[in-house]
């Protein structure tokens, strides 16, 4: 189990919900804030930040290594990407504080150690570890000395990179680890999901997971619920149209609500093993089928074929007994329209 700001976070629990803002701010802190503003009033749980620089996480390089070929940022380098992409790190504390007045937890994805020193400056209460992230041990260990709970997402990793990545953290100090299944693309199509991967991570590590989803809707990221997803992340925008980077594969406001609703609908659904009646049905019994009298009878009359009839409501004794009933003394007066029961017959 995860404890992130008095928010317990398992599959026993309502499922969290983190709202991404990545670069969707595009350039400005204002758009940031409208953007925190609308994953708390959607319901979001919490909203996360990435915290680099182009400096800290490339090299101003235009080398082929460096350049982008395909996708959404085809024809960049990688240098530019991040250089437009990052969140200025003189825009973090006025974003942790604006988070705090309106009651919606904050944290952020630190990609080398001195984001790890600025967040704690701030007082991050988690980290998450993004996917291409997940193989720098050293990153995980100075992460996990903290002693926050920390989230790592697994996209591109191996079975023995993610137990690498694990054994780090563990090794590192952190005592409350989840893990998010993940595909790297950007968007990622739901076939590549292959959601049955989420139970086997948690039969191998035994550790809170969920999912991250960068497919374009909320089908993959409902559907992981029912395999025991406790956490989802989605990238969230204020308009798909907006130009940024990740824009185009984000959700945006009114379907992070229907994320944040349908999410929490999914859990309860799940619920446990129970074959018994439920209050709801009470009303349908009415429709199910029982044994009733189909004559006046009197004490002491025996029970014949034609005298009672399977039909519905179901306040009767059921189906299965109308051989048994046959042949049986009646103990007390009956009329057309009445329902067996043991208590009226010898047994």
């Amino acid at each position: 189990m995860l404890n992130i700001n008095n928010r317990q976070i398992s599959s026993q629990h309502l499922p969290y919900i983190i709202a991404e803002l990545s670069a969707n701010h595009n350039g400005s802190l204002e758009t940031a804030k409208k953007i925190i503003a609308a994953a708390k009033q959607a319901g979001a749980d919490a909203v996360k930040l990435q915290t680099y620089t182009a400096d800290t996480i490339t090299l101003n390089c235009d080398s082929e290594e460096f350049q982008i070929h395909g996708g959404l940022w085809d024809g960049r380098t990688l240098y530019e990407l991040y250089e437009e992409a990052h969140t200025p790190w003189n825009w973090h504390k006025p974003l942790f504080d604006y988070a705090h007045e309106l009651d919606i937890t904050i944290f952020s994805s630190p990609f080398d150690k001195t984001a790890v020193d600025l967040l704690e400056n701030l007082n991050a209460p988690a980290y998450k570890i993004a996917s291409c992230e997940a193989i720098d041990l050293p990153l995980i260990k100075y992460v996990a000395a903290t002693g926050k709970p920390m989230i790592i997402s697994t996209g591109m990793a191996n079975l023995e990179e993610i137990g690498e990545a694990v054994e780090a953290a563990k090794a590192g100090g952190c005592k409350e680890l989840a893990l998010l299944h993940c595909v790297s693309g950007y968007p990622a199509p739901a076939e590549d999901y292959n959601l049955r991967t989420i139970p086997d991570l948690i039969k191998h590590f035994d550790l809170v997971t969920g999912l991250s989803d960068h497919t374009l809707d909320n089908t993959t990221a409902i559907t992981s619920i029912a395999l025991g997803a406790a956490i989802i992340e989605k990238h969230f925008t204020l308009d798909r149209q907006g130009g940024g980077p990740d824009d185009s594969f984000s959700l945006e406001p009114q379907d992070l609500s229907a994320l944040c609703r349908d999410s929490k609908t999914a859990w309860q659904a799940l619920g446990k093993i129970d074959y018994s009646e439920k209050p709801s049905e009470k009303e349908t019994l009415k429709f199910r089928r029982s044994i009733y009298f189909v004559k006046d009878l009197k004490a002491g009359d025996t029970i014949t074929e034609d005298s009672i009839r399977s039909v519905r409501p179901g306040f009767g004794l059921v189906p299965k007994y109308f051989d048994t009933l046959v042949g049986k003394r009646l103990k007390a007066d009956v009329d057309y329209g009445t329902p067996t029961s043991w208590d009226l017959v010898e047994r």
